[in-house]
């Protein structure tokens, strides 16, 4: 049978003192004697009282909790966004109230919902995969409630968020491997009208460009998902070319994973034969046969800016949010798998 916690009413009736006066006892105010803070804490320890903090901080138009939705928390790249985060939050005073998306809009904004009805303070958020529509953030503007995008954010001058240069991320993952001598640059893209590998697979062709190199359609292979298989699949579609590649740039680590697992099976040597870089530094990045260059996105640096930004948002007093925008450098980081030559 659960423990009943008793109220500030119940003290306040069994030791014959206003419900105020308990509450100020409680709370170690000075015009509280010592005398009666006692007689209130010791029956109160009696009694298994415990205080409402959430009641508390609504009284005073404040939950101290933040709400976060992300994708998943399966890879590498999210866990360690949602540490960043947690990290800052705490430090500030603030819960973290996490919610996962699985790549599915219906329940991003179901997400959304869930987040404003338990009036957290404001909201950071990383889009789904499948999300087209954005009518569900605009319930968040709605409510003044202060909100962060990351990494998969939503498009506009109006919008606060954090991300990564993916632009510069993929054109230093490119750049390395043309100065590997490579020169038939294949790329593994993901869904288009995410900025991320949107912005990845134009750093991609910036480039080749500045090498003097065309983008050539049939190097592209664009995946939905960007999975293990995805990376295999595309491998197929590029070895059944004319010619074949000879480097690869993926937009994703998994997707590079999958690739050099297919390049395997086909007899290929990485980075003899195809040389291969990925982007996300996932764990498993530096565990792979060969290790796999790929490009790092400060995900606890990111974490910790977001909850940053959002603190300060959540501090204006202005009935309009200014929006701003934090853009992280990506680091390249070379391992064998594209053949660690340095550039000139």
């Amino acid at each position: 049978m659960a423990l009943k916690h008793a109220s500030i009413s119940d003290i306040a009736k069994e030791l014959n003192l206003a419900v105020s006066t308990v509450s100020r006892a409680l709370s170690g105010h000075s015009r509280i004697s010592e005398a009666t803070r006692q007689r209130v804490w010791q029956l109160a320890e009696q009694l298994n009282y415990q205080p409402n903090h959430l009641a508390a901080a609504l009284r005073k138009g404040r939950s101290n909790t933040l709400g976060v939705i992300v994708p998943n928390i399966d890879g590498h790249f999210f866990a360690l966004v949602v540490k960043g985060v947690e990290a800052v939050a705490n430090q500030a005073g603030f819960n973290v109230m996490l919610c996962q998306s699985n790549e599915d809009y219906a329940h991003e904004a179901k997400n959304v919902e869930t987040l404003i009805n338990a009036q957290v303070d404001g909201i950071l958020v990383s889009l789904a995969r499948t999300t087209h529509d954005f009518k569900h953030f605009e319930k968040v503007r709605q409510r003044n409630m202060p909100l962060v995008f990351f990494d998969r954010i939503l498009n506009g001058s109006d919008v606060s968020a954090v991300v990564v240069d993916d632009q510069h991320g993929g054109y230093l993952a490119t750049r390395h491997l043309l100065a590997q001598g490579r020169r038939r640059i294949a790329h593994l893209g993901g869904p288009q009208h995410l900025n991320i590998y949107k912005d990845r697979y134009e750093g991609y062709c910036q480039a080749l460009r500045e090498a003097g190199l065309p983008v050539e359609e049939d190097l592209v292979v664009l995946s939905k998902d960007m999975s293990l298989a995805d990376g295999a699949v595309s491998i197929r579609q590029l070895l059944a070319l004319p010619q074949r590649p000879d480097a690869i740039f993926s937009a994703g680590d998994f997707t590079a994973v999958g690739a050099l697992q297919a390049l395997k099976e086909h007899g290929l040597r990485v980075p003899h034969d195809v040389a291969l870089g990925g982007f996300g530094n996932e764990t498993f990045s530096s565990l792979t046969e060969p290790q796999l260059t790929t490009i790092d996105q400060q995900c606890e640096e990111m974490g910790g800016a977001a909850v940053r930004l959002l603190l300060e948002m959540v501090q204006e007093t202005s009935l309009r949010l200014t929006p701003r925008k934090i853009v992280l450098e990506p680091h390249l980081l070379m391992r064998e798998s594209s053949g660690r030559r340095q550039e000139a």
